[in-house]
């Protein structure tokens, strides 16, 4: 009986050290894609319309450039898929997971994403650029 109250509760512990770990890659890929967009808005002078333009583009009579390295996955959906957040022309301005659990970490966030704080869901947790007014969708 305790051996089994042990299991359990380890189980819980590595399901809770998992989901850290997922967060803390959400916060990464959030800042990669952040990283991205703004380096593509500083080079090519407007917001991207896909990610796929992330990959390669070229900017005002130069040579083609990577802005990001790949199509991350949501580590909390597992998914490619991500919510967008748009500036009035229809550029991407930002980027969010799809996934409506409640996060673990609720404080002591980065300043750039001090905004997170006491977000009910990873969906809040949006990665923009600021500068320009944004459209959620």
């Amino acid at each position: 009986m305790v051996l089994l109250l042990w299991s359990g509760a380890a189980m819980e512990v590595s399901q809770t050290m998992l989901r850290r770990d997922k967060e803390a890659e959400l916060l990464f890929i959030g800042n990669q894609y952040r990283l991205a967009i703004t380096s593509f808005y500083l080079s090519m002078g407007r917001f991207p319309t896909t990610l796929e333009e992330l990959l390669n583009s070229t900017p005002k009579a130069d040579q083609p450039r990577r802005f990001l390295r790949r199509i991350y996955r949501d580590p909390m959906t597992g998914k490619a898929d991500w919510g967008f957040v748009r500036n009035p022309s229809g550029g991407i301005q930002g980027i969010y997971s799809l996934s409506t659990l409640t996060p673990i970490k609720q404080s002591k966030f980065e300043t750039i994403d001090s905004a997170f704080t006491g977000s009910l869901k990873y969906s809040d947790w949006k990665f923009v650029i600021s500068g320009a007014p944004v459209i959620t969708r």
